[in-house]
C-alpha cells in the first residue's frame, strides 16, 4: 500500500484563497472557505483497505484537527477523492453555516436555535441540469465500484458508501419529501443495504409504500454540502423538507434536478447521487458496522435491498465521509452545539419557563447525557425541565440521563455538571425513572433480541427549591462571568501550552 504524503491543499482558482460570503452551497466552495482559513489538508496516495479508516479515526479523536481531502487513492483516477472531518472543528461549522470563523460556543448556539425558529423554508427550484449531470450511469452501465469506498472500521461488514449522506425520501400519504442520514452498505454493483433505525422518518416511510406492497423510491446522496448534511443529520422541524430549509439558510433556493425514475429532487450541484428503490422483498445481510455508541451494538441482520436504477456524479467526484466512532468523534463535535440549541428550543417550546441553557455532552454521543439549566420558579419546576427534555423529540430518542441544574452551573463543563449531581442530588428524593421509552438496536445496553425499550434517569440536581436559601453558597464565578475571564485572559492559557 503507498504511503500517504501530506501537503496544504493548492487550488488553481483563486477565489480558493476566500471565505464565501454566507453558507457555501456545495462541497467546492466549501474547500475554498476551508482552504482560505487555513483548515484544509490533501493527503494523497492513501489507500481505502484500511489506512483511510485509520487516518479518519486519529483526526475524529483529536481536538482542533483539520478537515482532510484524500487523493490519489490506490486503484481509482486522481480526483476521485474522500472528504473527512468536514465539520470536526467549530470554525468549519460556522463555515457551513454562514458565520464568523472565530464565533463563540454560546453566540453559535443562540445562532443555531434562531434559524430553526426562524427560517422561512424555500421551495426547491427544478433545473433541467446542472454539475450532477456531467455524469449519468443507468443499467449495465452503473458500477458502484468506481467510487473509493472505504472500509471505515475492521470489523466492518463490508464497505459503507454512506455516512456523511442524505437519504431523501417522499411520504406517499402527501408532498412531505425528507432526507435523513442512513447507513449504507455496498452489496453488489448496483444494489446496496439502506438500514434506517426504528422510529426516523425515513423508516415510516419505508413502511408506508411496504404495507401498501410498493417498492419506496430513494435518492441517496453520498457527496453533498456540508449544509446540506447538517441538515440531514439532524431533527430538523417535522414535517419540514430539508432541502427547503437549507435554501431558506441560504436565502435562496436549492435547485435540484428530478430523478429520471424517482422524479424525487437531486441536488444539481450535489457531487454523487444514487437513486432506486428500496425492496421489502428483496433482503440481504448488513452489517456489523461501527456505530457513534462506539460499539457494534446492531450486528448483522437480514435489511431491504435498495436498488440503483441510475448514478449521477460530476468529474472528479468527491464522497463526503462521516463514519461513526467511540465519543466524541467529527459528527458530536459539530452535534453538541446544533443539538443543544434544539433541545433548549424544544424544551422552551414545551412551556418550559426560565430555561438557561441546554447542552447534549459529546460524550454521551450528543443523546445520551444531556443537561438542562434552569433558574427556578417554582416547587417542580426542576422535575418539570427533566421530564420534557427526555421526551421531546431531540432527547428522545435513545436517551439515558438528564440532568437538571441551577443557573449558576456552566452546563457544557462536564466537571462543574457531576459536581452539581454528587453535592446538590440525593438519590432518594431526586433521581426519577421513566420506562419503556424510545430506543433501538443501537443501544449497547440492551439485550440482544430486546432492544425495542430502554429507560431514562431524571436527575434533579438543583438546589431544592422548598429551602434553596438556606443551600450552602458555592465558591467561583457562574458561567457568564467564568467566559468574561476566558475572553480576556485566555492568552494565559494559550501562551502557556505552546
Amino acid at each position: 500500500m503507498a504511503d500517504g504524503i501530506a501537503r496544504h491543499v493548492r487550488l488553481d482558482d483563486p477565489t480558493a484563497r476566500v471565505v464565501p460570503v454566507g453558507p457555501p452551497q456545495d462541497v467546492r466552495q466549501w474547500l475554498a472557505g476551508a482552504n482560505a482559513l487555513g483548515q484544509l489538508r490533501v493527503v494523497e496516495g492513501v489507500d481505502w483497505q484500511e489506512n483511510i479508516g485509520r487516518i479518519t479515526e486519529m483526526l475524529h479523536h483529536t481536538d482542533e484537527s483539520p478537515a482532510v481531502l484524500f487523493d490519489k487513492i490506490p486503484g481509482y483516477p486522481a480526483g476521485y477523492r474522500i472528504l473527512v472531518n468536514a465539520l470536526g472543528a467549530r470554525p468549519r461549522l460556522a463555515l457551513s453555516i454562514g458565520l464568523r470563523p472565530d464565533i463563540g460556543v454560546w453566540e453559535l448556539v443562540d445562532e443555531w436555535e434562531r434559524q430553526l425558529n426562524n427560517v422561512v423554508p424555500l421551495p426547491v427550484e427544478t433545473v433541467t441540469s446542472g454539475p450532477i449531470t456531467e455524469n449519468v450511469h443507468e443499467g449495465d452501465d452503473i458500477d458502484l465500484f468506481e467510487f473509493p469506498t472505504p472500509q471505515w472500521h475492521k470489523q466492518d461488514g463490508g464497505r459503507y458508501i454512506g455516512t456523511g449522506d442524505g437519504v431523501i425520501t417522499k411520504d406517499p400519504d402527501s408532498s412531505w419529501i425528507n432526507m435523513g442520514t442512513y447507513r449504507v452498505m455496498l452489496h453488489d454493483r448496483n444494489h446496496t443495504a439502506l438500514y434506517i433505525s426504528p422510529g426516523k422518518h425515513g423508516t415510516i416511510h419505508r413502511d408506508k409504500y411496504f404495507e401498501r406492497g410498493e417498492p419506496m423510491p430513494a435518492v441517496v446522496l453520498v457527496g453533498l454540502a456540508p449544509i446540506q448534511f447538517l441538515a440531514s443529520s439532524l431533527e430538523i422541524p417535522n414535517g419540514v423538507n430539508e432541502l427547503e430549509w437549507v435554501g431558506g439558510v441560504v436565502g435562496s433556493p436549492v435547485q435540484c434536478i428530478r430523478g429520471r425514475h424517482t422524479d424525487l429532487p437531486i441536488p444539481a450541484s450535489a457531487e454523487i447521487a444514487l437513486e432506486g428503490f428500496l425492496h421489502k422483498n428483496d433482503s440481504r445481510m448488513e452489517g456489523p458496522f461501527g456505530e457513534w455508541t462506539g460499539y457494534y451494538a446492531s450486528a448483522s441482520r437480514l435489511e431491504p435491498v435498495f436498488e440503483v436504477k441510475a448514478v449521477y456524479h460530476r468529474n472528479e467526484p468527491i464522497l463526503l465521509g462521516c463514519p461513526p466512532e467511540k465519543p466524541p468523534y467529527e459528527a458530536h463535535r459539530y452535534q453538541q452545539y446544533l443539538r443543544s440549541a434544539n433541545l433548549r428550543r424544544e424544551v422552551k417550546a414545551a412551556g418550559v419557563p426560565d430555561v438557561v441553557a441546554a447542552w447534549t455532552h459529546s460524550v454521551g454521543g450528543c443523546r445520551l447525557f444531556n443537561v438542562i439549566a434552569i433558574k427556578q420558579r417554582y416547587p417542580g419546576h426542576a422535575r418539570q425541565a427533566g421530564h420534557v427534555a427526555a421526551m421531546c423529540r431531540q432527547g428522545a430518542y435513545l436517551g439515558r440521563f438528564v440532568v437538571v441544574v441551577d443557573e449558576d452551573i456552566d452546563v457544557t463543563d462536564l466537571n462543574e455538571v457531576m459536581w452539581a449531581v454528587v453535592t446538590r442530588s440525593d438519590p432518594e428524593r431526586d433521581f426519577d425513572i421513566i420506562k419503556r421509552a424510545w430506543s433501538g438496536p443501537l443501544d449497547p445496553a440492551i439485550e440482544p433480541g430486546k432492544k425495542g425499550f430502554n429507560s431514562r434517569v431524571i436527575i434533579d440536581a438543583t438546589r431544592p427549591y422548598e429551602w434553596r436559601d438556606k443551600f450552602p453558597p458555592a465558591i467561583g464565578p457562574e458561567p457568564k462571568e467564568k467566559q468574561l475571564t476566558r475572553d480576556q485572559w485566555g492568552w494565559i492559557l494559550k501562551q502557556a501550552s505552546s
